[in-house]
């Protein structure tokens, strides 16, 4: 007699597909724009053991003005067998099928993930308000259509704070949304679709944790100027950093055509 012992499966690709006509729904439907919160999102064992094994990163955010402690790594399937199944199954086919019936267009994720990665928030973290990118660094005609956020925060508590702040820049409605361990937020990306995080209070060495990765979709020709990160600090920001903010785009473009993108270097 044999026994097969059942292979399991980082993310819950079963409930997604049996809810998909729910998701779909909650994502088109949601406000102040188009997004999803998916719980249990990956199998807890894997992810937990996933989850231990990150180490404290060094590599501070390029974007340090406007994201004050936060440290990255964009090459997060090199820290083991755990971290590089999980990237595999979010640039699946199997993952894209899903995005792309629920959003109702045809979209992928971004197969080498650039921009993305593991983002780690220590002290006093924050992440000023901003708009992404646009249009991919490499790929000129794929346009930014999702962020997927899956957070790594163990035993968060509302204290704690880190919610994804969301809010619509043409109509100035707001939402906060929590960021647990094993919840997944896809979130619309578009030039009204605001997004942030306040400043943390994470217990010494706990750390506000997420991986983030970009789905796009194709267009056959530009429908918006391309940009770079817009960003909107808050009214008690300093005028030499709202000053930065105003010029960013201008400064960032000036340095990628004479240094390179470090985003398309994926770094």
């Amino acid at each position: 007699m044999c026994n097969f012992e059942k292979t399991i499966i980082m993310i819950h690709f079963d409930k997604l597909e049996e809810n998909i006509e729910e998701f779909r729904i909650k994502y088109l439907t949601n406000q102040p724009f188009s997004y999803l919160i998916i719980d249990d999102f990956c199998d807890e064992d894997k992810l937990q053991k996933l989850r231990s094994q990150i180490p404290e990163l060094n590599n501070k955010s390029r974007d340090y003005m406007f994201a004050n402690n936060k440290f990255e790594k964009s090459n997060y399937k090199e820290l083991g067998p755990l971290f590089d199944e999980l990237y595999n199954d979010l640039k699946s086919d199997r993952f894209n099928k899903f995005l792309s019936y629920i959003s109702a267009k045809e979209v992928f994720v971004d197969p080498k993930n650039h921009g993305g990665g593991l983002h780690q928030g220590k002290k006093n973290s924050f992440l000023d308000m901003h708009l992404d990118f646009n249009y991919h660094p490499i790929n000129k005609n794929w346009f930014r259509q999702m962020n997927l956020l899956l957070y790594l925060n163990t035993d968060w508590k509302e204290e704690y704070q880190g919610h994804l702040k969301i809010e619509d820049l043409r109509s100035g409605v707001k939402k906060e949304l929590a960021v647990p361990f094993n919840r997944l937020i896809i979130q619309e990306c578009g030039r009204h679709t605001l997004h942030g995080y306040d400043l943390t209070s994470f217990p010494e060495g706990n750390f506000r944790t997420s991986v983030a990765t970009y789905a796009y979709t194709l267009h056959k020709t530009h429908m918006e100027t391309p940009r770079t990160t817009d960003w909107f600090p808050g009214e008690d920001s300093s005028k030499i950093k709202k000053l930065v903010a105003q010029n960013f785009d201008f400064a960032v473009k000036i340095k990628n055509k004479l240094f390179g993108s470090g985003t398309a270097k994926n770094q």
